[in-house]
């Protein structure tokens, strides 16, 4: 566990392994850009069991841009991939052995599946009892349900097999990449394009239909952009 000032964030440890990345072509409503393909990660890596809160956003950075502030454990949104890596620099600068970081695409989707092949870690289907999507839109041949219309605290639904909360909806999630189509050949520890316009967000949000909250499901945008819906989860180096 993590404690800067009053505010916690716990650690899972995340072994190294091989997995495969992106969809079949026979998963409903996947993404052109989800292209099926080995990876593997040569090194284990520490991952923040939830999305960054905004309590322990304020331990290190003055203001909450967050639009939903009921409590101050909802997760920190309505920032820029530039903010997430201005608050990782500040924390890494008072905590010099920390290595915190954004994680990679790969270790993220990787870190999301914990060990699964469907399209969600739950299985072939969620439930707004899950997940925090729009219910109005759920995945495939699912049953419409509640629609919360904000974020909901950290922790606060179940957590995938490794033990991280809200991987699948909630907020969207800044990974370290460069948005770029995929490989077709077997990956060692991508790291995304070296270049590029857009940065990788990850996992969906309270807002969108089920099918974004999907493991393979890929967003991006400009990494200056500020979404309503975006937020963040830290990754360590190994140490």
């Amino acid at each position: 566990m993590l404690s800067v000032g009053n505010a916690r964030q716990t650690f899972r440890w995340i072994e190294a392994g091989e997995f495969l990345m992106g969809s079949t072509t026979d998963e409903a409503e996947r993404g052109l850009s989800e292209k099926l393909h080995e990876v593997r990660l040569s090194r284990g890596f520490w991952l923040a069991n939830t999305a960054c809160t905004q309590a322990f956003w304020l331990a290190v950075w003055p203001v909450n841009p967050s639009c939903f502030q009921q409590q101050a454990d909802n997760p920190v949104e309505n920032i820029s991939w530039h903010d997430a890596q201005g608050f990782i620099a500040e924390l890494n600068r008072r905590l010099p052995t920390l290595q915190a970081r954004l994680p990679s695409e790969a270790e993220w989707e990787y870190a999301c599946r914990a060990g699964t092949a469907t399209p969600f870690a739950f299985g072939q289907q969620i439930t707004p009892e899950q997940v925090n999507y729009h219910g109005g839109y759920p995945y495939a041949d699912g049953q419409p349900g509640p629609y919360r219309e904000q974020t909901v605290p950290a922790a606060s639904l179940p957590a995938n097999p490794w033990g991280l909360f809200e991987m699948h909806g909630n907020v969207w999630e800044w990974c370290a990449d460069w948005y770029a189509e995929y490989p077709g050949e077997r990956q060692v520890d991508p790291v995304g394009a070296k270049y590029g316009k857009q940065r990788v967000l990850r996992g969906g949000t309270w807002s969108d239909p089920g099918r974004y909250a999907r493991s393979a499901n890929r967003s991006r945008i400009e990494p200056a952009y500020r979404p309503r819906s975006s937020g963040f989860r830290i990754a360590l180096t190994q140490a």
